[in-house]
């Protein structure tokens, strides 16, 4: 049940730089391609159409079979990757890194979001065929941002040492990670199914990549959802020209330093999200993934005894496109040329740095995919919905700071009215009075006047703070109990998906809560839901 929605920059938790993006700020037109809207994407059809090569969709049918010979697919997904083949078919993609049992909520928002873009494309373009994919960032190093999830406000960890692409990681060690959740868990036919669920993912798979790849099958395979790797060597050699023009002419760091530096101009408010580097490709091989930089003549793998001339450099990336791996400003043009894709579906981190790509993509003659921020909802359960109800708490007052949302609580409830706004007005007024009769006489009494004016309404903001203290400890049980329903949907005062993973729910909502979700999010409203299960 839809309770609220609310525009994304009246819940506070998006950037100034997604805020803008979204209204279609006028300075921002010049960093993205088309916005999203169902009436653009036949233009995009067509550009991509024009662009994007059959030897391609070839390469990547082929690559897809090899990926998914040890995955059971569902009829559908199976029906998508032979789709792929065929001129008429676009994808719709959103990229996440491998985080354990999927990490955050929004992991969630982020697949539905993609699969619910191709229904509704599908309705509207009934001639073409829309392919959901999830993109697995496999060649990630960062093994500290996804080696734990938070269940019941506990962090569950997998510690070990760990090098090089994470999607390589063995799953040695994950038994004892099982064995914490699964005590947490407790009983009943919920737990029993996440327990199972755990179990056949991470337990019974070698790789951090197959692990990843059974879990998505298992929770979105019947929608047909094609889960791609990158580190695939036949989609790499795909990639080669890309990875020259990158390293050699430096096409990427000299577009995306002047898209920075123009990002900067239209506001200073904007925080920029990545800032590019000279070569923007790793070395990845044997557990290895650093970076290559160019000192002087040679070309080096930073902590590594590696290095090449130009010429050596040129013939390890023509036999070996496998070990070059794109950083965050390459990868997204990586996924734009072995896919024939139409929107990247992201969160408002994801779609910041995208803004930062487009003078990239165009000097590099790759069509430039429309952005599209994920749907983003706020959870809330039948008794935290009683709860709101009877303390009558709007829910966009739950997006306040606490301080704010505590004191704007207590102004409505009190009996005496805690807003000396008409008092401050009273003493302007008089003062304005005082400040004439000042100029007439003496104006260097002006800044007496103005001295005593900035005393009294000290003053009295003082009272009022203080009155406003007094009420909250008269009322000091409602505060604990609205600060206790905003941090249970707040968690670590922060937005609900990006700390929740989903089995807390599951726990409770079963089968029931995919199709909900599903059913409740539309990925082109541009709204936050808050959703009641």
């Amino acid at each position: 049940m839809n309770i609220d929605c609310l525009p994304f920059k009246k819940t506070g938790y998006f950037s100034n730089l997604i805020c803008d993006y979204l209204d279609q700020k006028e300075g921002l037109k010049n960093f993205y391609n088309r916005f999203p809207k169902l009436q653009n994407f036949e233009n995009q059809i067509e550009e991509k159409a024009n662009s994007f090569p059959d030897y391609r969709r070839e390469v990547l049918y082929n690559a897809l079979q090899n990926q998914y010979r040890d995955t059971q697919s569902s009829e559908k997904t199976k029906e998508h990757i032979k789709q792929l083949k065929e001129p008429i078919t676009f994808t719709i993609v959103t990229g996440h890194q491998l985080n354990l049992f999927t990490g955050p909520l929004y992991f969630l928002y982020k697949i539905i979001s993609t699969i619910n873009l191709t229904v509704t494309l599908k309705k509207e373009y009934p001639k073409y065929n829309f392919v959901p994919v999830y993109w697995m960032a496999t060649e990630d190093h960062d093994f500290e941002e996804i080696n734990y999830f938070n269940f019941k406000g506990k962090k569950i960890s997998w510690n070990r040492e760990a090098a090089g692409a994470v999607g390589a990681l063995k799953t040695d060690g994950l038994q004892e990670v099982f064995q914490s959740f699964a005590n947490e868990l407790g009983a009943g036919n919920n737990a029993v199914k996440l327990k199972r669920l755990f179990t056949q993912a991470y337990l019974e798979h070698d790789t951090l990549t197959a692990a990843t790849r059974f879990l998505a099958n298992e929770l979105f395979g019947e929608k047909g959802l094609v889960i791609i790797d990158g580190d695939d060597v036949q989609l790499k050699q795909l990639l080669i020209p890309y990875v020259k023009k990158d390293i050699f002419d430096q096409i990427s760091f000299k577009s995306v330093s002047k898209s920075v530096a123009n990002l900067k101009d239209v506001s200073d408010k904007y925080v920029i999200q990545v800032n590019p580097r000279e070569i923007n490709y790793f070395y990845l091989k044997d557990g290895l993934r650093k970076r290559i930089v160019l000192k002087g003549d040679q070309y080096a793998v930073i902590d590594t005894q590696i290095s090449w001339s130009k010429f050596e450099l040129e013939k390890e990336i023509d036999e070996h496109p496998e070990r070059f791996s794109p950083n965050v400003i390459a990868r997204p043009l990586y996924q734009e040329v072995v896919l024939p894709n139409l929107c990247y579906i992201g969160g408002g981190g994801e779609i910041a740095y995208w803004l930062e790509l487009k003078a990239m993509f165009g000097s590099m003659q790759v069509p430039f995919p429309i952005l599209l921020l994920r749907n983003s909802a706020l959870l809330v359960t039948d008794k935290q919905y009683a709860k709101l109800q009877k303390m009558e708490i709007a829910t966009a007052d739950l997006f306040l700071d606490q301080h704010s949302f505590i004191n704007k609580k207590i102004r409505n409830i009190s009996n005496i009215d805690i807003n000396f706004e008409p008092q401050k007005n009273i003493i302007a007024s008089h003062f304005k009075e005082m400040y004439e009769i000042a100029k007439k006489t003496d104006a260097s009494f002006m800044g007496a006047v103005k001295a005593q004016e900035v005393k009294q309404l000290k003053g009295l903001a003082n009272l009022e703070k203080r009155l406003l203290k007094a009420q909250k400890r008269k009322l000091k049980d409602h505060v604990v109990r609205m600060t206790a329903i905003q941090n249970e949907l707040f968690p670590l005062k922060s937005l609900q998906e990006r700390t929740l993973n989903f089995s807390e729910l599951y726990l409770d909502y079963g089968d029931t809560l995919i199709p909900f979700l599903f059913q409740n999010l539309h990925p082109l409203s541009a709204e936050f839901y808050v959703l009641k299960l």
